[in-house]
Order: structure tokens, then sequence, then C-alpha cells
């Protein structure tokens, strides 16, 4: 997996990826504590409108960048996205109000919302071949789990000599490094368009999202992020009350805990590369879905036992099959989304993925922590449970295996659309032979 390094332009790439994880981990930590200083025991509630104010930033702003990123240069923007970034970690260590610690969050959330899907669109192109683009993709998750392991480890060891402000300092030097390694890659130019982009500023930001509805992979796709952010949700807001509540045990155990489910992604993450190879994407994603569902029944099992010293491994097993079936699903996405999107749409395919995906997020994190407050974490877990399962099984309803070839004719869509790949002009139309899905055509890039 490694030999893709040797790649000069992936690597600054990666390395600026995993710059700007650290610092936005140590931004996490820093913000946390600076929530605190400004609001006291208000300072979860403060914190929670921040996250929200994160989701809103990036299911609002990425479509939009999506609308506009074919007009700039991707380098330009991504290097205006870390400066950005940049800036805004410079200010945190002086604010003073609630209300300036929401404006500058959205602002540095609406900046990583510019950075993210244009960095993913760009992937595709730095490397063209199937194989080490799987592998970089592998690359990108691991680069998120061990964020989420090794960040908060740095910032306590950092906090042993330095107070918290000095965090953002790290912030503005991981933003700062990202777009000074971004700035040194020679990047490809992208795709010449094949076909007319839509006009409008609405429809320019809706295309992403019109590819989702359109092609029946990305609307699998689509249930499919509802059923990780599912689980995600479950691990992220219900791990300190399983772990303090449920389990009676000191806050050291949450990072256990955390820690548990950042492993069962990596080991997947690790595997999947030679997976790929043999199983199709199709295979690999819906069963780490519906393992979802199963992986939530046994929490629920965990769940009901009232005593036991076998509940925390039992915990810890759950919680790593949960980071799994989560890497079994999020891993092989960026594959799905190459193949679907015409080249000169990928940002607008990314950008849609990236709001879309946060969109669910901002579903299932209120309500995880809601139905876990109000009615008990067994509540939660069937509801959760169920939003998996149903969103699993809608997925396998629209991503169908083909069982035959059809010739027809389309009139109705546009030269260049992915559902078109080697139709032939007939008159008004275009015809081709394609697969039939049951009672259904579908596009079968995947």
């Amino acid at each position: 997996m490694l030999a893709i390094l040797r790649d000069r332009t992936y690597r600054h790439l990666f390395a600026a990826q995993v710059i700007a994880l650290v610092g936005t981990g140590l931004a996490t930590v820093a913000l946390g504590l600076l929530a605190y200083d400004i609001a006291g025991a208000d300072a979860g509630s403060v914190l929670g409108t921040a996250l929200a104010i994160k989701m809103v930033a990036y299911v609002v702003i990425a479509p939009a960048v999506g609308a506009v990123a074919d007009r700039l240069p991707r380098r330009a923007l991504m290097v205006a996205a870390d400066l950005t970034r940049a800036g805004v970690a410079l200010f945190l260590p002086f604010v003073d109000q609630v209300w300036q610690v929401y404006v500058l969050v959205f602002l540095l959330q609406s900046a990583s919302a510019a950075f993210t899907p244009t960095f993913q669109a760009v992937l595709p192109d730095v490397l063209p071949k199937e194989r080490d683009y799987t592998q970089a993709l592998s690359m990108s998750r691991l680069a998120y789990d061990l964020e989420s392991l090794f960040s908060p480890a740095l910032a306590a060891a950092l906090l042993s000599v330095i107070t918290y402000n000095w965090l953002f300092t790290g912030t503005v030097l991981g933003f700062l490094g990202s777009a000074a390694l971004v700035l040194s890659a020679v990047l490809p130019k992208p795709a010449a368009a094949t076909a007319p982009r839509p006009t409008g500023a609405y429809a320019r930001a809706t295309a992403g999202t019109r590819l989702f509805l359109t092609l029946p992979q990305l609307g699998a796709l689509l249930a499919l992020n509802l059923a990780v952010a599912a689980a995600s949700a479950m691990v992220t807001v219900n791990s300190v009350v399983y772990v303090r509540d449920f389990l009676g045990l000191s806050a050291g155990a949450v990072p256990l805990a955390l820690g548990a489910y950042g492993a069962g992604s990596m080991a997947v993450a690790l595997l999947l590369p030679r997976v790929l190879d043999r199983v199709p994407d199709r295979t690999v994603m819906v069963r780490g879905a519906l393992l979802l569902a199963v992986v939530f029944a046994g929490l629920g099992a965990v769940t009901a036992a009232r005593s036991g010293s076998w509940r925390l491994p039992a915990l810890l097993v759950v919680w790593a099959a949960f980071g799994a079936a989560c890497s079994m699903v999020l891993t092989p996405t960026g594959r799905l989304i190459r193949r679907s999107a015409p080249a000169e749409e990928r940002t607008a395919a990314f950008a849609a993925q990236f709001s879309l995906s946060h969109g669910c997020w901002l579903l299932t994190y209120p309500l995880a922590g809601w139905v876990g407050a109000e009615a008990g974490l067994q509540t939660a877990v069937g509801c959760l449970g169920g939003i998996a399962l149903v969103s699993s099984l809608l997925a396998v309803r629209l991503w169908r295996v083909p069982v035959a070839a059809v010739e027809h004719e389309h009139r109705d869509l546009h030269a260049g659309h992915p559902h078109l790949t080697g139709a032939t002009r007939v008159g008004a139309g275009w015809r081709h032979s394609h697969v039939a899905y049951g009672d259904t055509l579908h596009a079968a890039h995947s």
C-alpha cells in the first residue's frame, strides 16, 4: 500500500491531509477547553451548538463550492481554503464571547467544506489506475482513524507543558503546512467537459445532488450514508454514557472504547485493497451496511444486561465491529463516485457526497443524544438500529445485481451523461444495450 507514496504529487497531497487532520484534532480539544472558559457549566451546550453549526456549514457550503469549483484552479482553491482555516484558528484564542465562537467555527468549517471535496475529486486524476486509487482511499481512511486516536494523545502531552491556547498555534501551523504542501504539488489538468455544464447558480449547485437522485448506485450510496451515520452517531454520542453510566467506569475508559471503533475501521481499511481486487464494490458496501444492523442487535443484547464483568469486553467487540462495518461502506465510496460521475462532474459529485453524508449525521447525532437521554439507551439502540436496517435494505433494493442486457433508447439525457456510456447517436436520442434490474433499467458503472 505504501508504494503509492512514490508518486510525488500524491505524497504531498497525503502529507497535507495528515497535517491538516492533526491540526484539526488539536483545535477540537482546544475548542472544548475554550468553551469551558467562556461558558463554564454550559460548555456542553456551546459545543453541541458548534457541532450543529459545523454540520450545517458542510451541508450548505459544499454544494455551493461544487457549483464554482470547475471555474477555479483546484490547487488555488485548496490553498485558499487552508489559509482561511489558518486565519480563523489564529483568532480563536482571542475570543471571549460565545457568538464569536459560533462565527469562527462556521468560517472554519466552511473552508473545510471547500477543501475536502476538491481534494477528493483531485485524487482520481492524480492516481488514474484503479488499484492505486483504491490504496489511496484506504490510506485516507487510515489517516482519519489514526487522527482520532493520535490527536487527543498529542494534545494531552502538549497540555502538560503549555496552556491550551497554544494548541491553536499547532492548528495554524498544520493548515499552513498543508497549504505549502498543496502548493508544491503539480496537479494534472482536469478532464475536458464532454457535455454542456448546467447554467445558473442553482443548477450548478444541485448538479451533484441530481446525480445522486438519477443514478441508482448513488441513490443507494445515500441510503448507505444514513446507515453509517446511525452507527457512528451511536458510538460518538453515547460512548461516554455507556462507559460512565452503564458500566460505571472512569473517564479514562472512554478513549479505550473509541479506540476499539478506530481499530476495527483501520483493520478493514488495510485489508480492503486486496479484497476489492476480487470482490465488487457493491458486495463489500452492502454487506457492510447489513452487518451494521446485526451489530446493533448485538449492542441491544449487551445493553439489556444489567450486570456482569463481560459487558466491557463485549462493548469493545461491538464498537470494533461498528468500525469495521463502517469502513466496509466508506472506503470504497470514492471508487463508486469515480465510476458513476463524468470526469467533469466529479467535484460536484464529491461535494454532494460530502454534503449529503453530513446531512445524515446532522439527523442522527441529535437523535442519538436526545433519544438516549430521554428514553434510555435501549430505545436509542432500537431507533438507530432500525434506521440502519431500513437504510441497508433500501440500498439493496436500489443497487440491484444485473440480470439481463436490454437494448433501449434515451431522448432525455445530454451527451456525456454517465448513463450513456457506449451509446450510439440515433436521431434525437441515444441507443445502447444496458443491463436490466428486474423491471427497471439502471446505469451499470460499478
